[in-house]
């Protein structure tokens, strides 16, 4: 059923020949206004507005979609595949030409003029006629809400693990509790048969009253009493690991607010460094600072920073062989100041790093998959961000962004007396 000629432009057509020079005149004049009028409106909204003709070639091009594709308005007779490569022209312009009553739709990623999530929407200009006369596209910004969805994944999965915290973690902590006791008590055991019993019994007896040597414990005795010490040594070792990944779970699903305070993150990388250095020179790995000499303060919390450091600081250890470098930087932008850690490891493929703030994810044997997912919660409840730079084979840096001063809340202004509703 064909479209009733209700506008005003099929109201002129169907008398243009009928019009003298002054009605043409008017036709003329109130086209122009509207025109006038429909490219205020285009030009207002936020979604980018594009007219394509059938050759693929931009006709016009509003504000809006000018800020998103990064051109300017000179933009027009450009081909829409040199301004959006994404796009899939060819199906684009095949359903223009099918005709019939359908939108095309399709979502990606653009990376110019800056990282944007867009939607695409393209309609013919011909309705359903088949053939083609143009294609209207309009291009979405979905970042926030793609953000937004996102967040609430995340939300969601944090409500998950604490759950499944609540009724697993107390149970799985005091059978440890048991087991490193007996374990502590068959090390005693065992140190006590490894030694003589007169000596034994005489230091019970007295310690003061001289024991004379007393015979050796026979060598296949000591034999097996050294290797259940090794045995001992390995279970309470991978007891102590269990232990560090419980506390590790319920700090990440047990955010405490960070109390502010101005402080530098020159202290945070001193302090840190002097709890990790015997474990770092343990592994035989060099440290290199380089230090902000003038770094401004920060609202910091620094036992929650220290922390941010150390999980930062172990994974770049646990990534490198002996032999690697690890240097950590301070330094200040426009917007705040930051500290970075850099290994010489084997690095992180892009794959990766968009899952390594996830629970549980880990690229290493024996890691939890939650250190830099409370890395990630800490440095954003101080209000700041992280950026990883890694190639494989040369390593990887973590940058963490702080903010030079708190956030405030943004509060509404009371009103004044004479505006007080009587």
């Amino acid at each position: 059923m064909p479209a009733s000629k209700s506008n005003f432009l099929d109201k002129v057509l169907g008398r243009i020949g009928q019009l003298d020079r002054e009605g043409l005149q008017t036709v003329v004049q109130r086209l122009a206004r509207e025109r006038k009028f429909l490219e205020t409106l285009f030009n207002t909204i936020e979604d980018g507005v594009l007219v394509v003709d059938p050759d693929g070639k931009l006709l016009y091009l509003n504000h809006a979609a000018t800020r998103l594709v990064g051109v300017q308005d000179s933009a027009e007779d450009q081909l829409i595949h040199d301004l959006l490569p994404e796009i899939d022209w060819e199906k684009i312009s095949h359903f223009d030409t099918r005709g019939g009553e359908h939108v095309f739709r399709q979502e990606f990623d653009v990376q110019f003029p800056r990282p944007r999530f867009l939607r695409l929407y393209a309609a013919p200009l011909d309705g359903e006629a088949s053939g083609s006369s143009g294609v209207a596209l309009i291009l979405h910004d979905a970042t926030e809400s793609r953000q937004q969805t996102f967040e609430a994944i995340e939300s969601e999965r944090v409500q998950a693990l604490t759950l499944l915290a609540a009724s697993v973690a107390h149970e799985i902590g005091n059978p440890l509790n048991a087991l490193h006791i007996h374990l502590q008590l068959m090390e005693r055991e065992l140190r006590r048969l490894s030694m003589p019993a007169r000596t034994v019994a005489a230091a019970k007896n007295s310690s003061r009253r001289r024991i004379r040597p007393a015979p050796e414990v026979p060598p296949e005795i000591q034999t097996h009493v050294d290797r259940l010490s090794e045995f001992l040594s390995v279970a309470k070792g991978e007891i102590n690991r269990l232990d560090y990944i419980i506390t590790q779970f319920l700090q990440a699903i047990r955010p405490v607010p960070p109390h502010l305070a101005p402080a530098s993150l020159n202290e945070v990388v001193g302090k840190t460094l002097d709890l990790l250095r015997p474990e770092l020179a343990n592994r035989g790995l060099s440290i290199q600072t380089n230090l902000h000499r003038d770094l401004p303060q920060a609202p910091l919390d620094l036992a929650q920073m220290q922390q941010v450091l150390v999980n930062l600081i172990k994974n770049a250890m646990q990534a490198m062989t002996r032999g690697g470098e690890l240097t950590l930087r301070t330094g200040e932008g426009m917007d705040g100041v930051w500290v970075s850690v850099e290994d010489t490891g084997g690095g992180i493929s892009q794959e990766q790093i968009s899952r390594v703030f996830e629970p549980f994810y880990t690229t290493k044997k024996k890691g939890s998959g939650l250190g830099l997912m409370i890395v990630r919660r800490i440095v954003r409840a101080h209000g700041g961000r992280i950026e990883i730079d890694s190639r494989i084979g040369h390593g990887t840096s973590i940058r963490v962004w702080l903010p030079l001063h708190e956030r405030k809340p943004r509060l509404l202004e009371a009103p004044s007396v004479e505006t007080l509703p009587r």
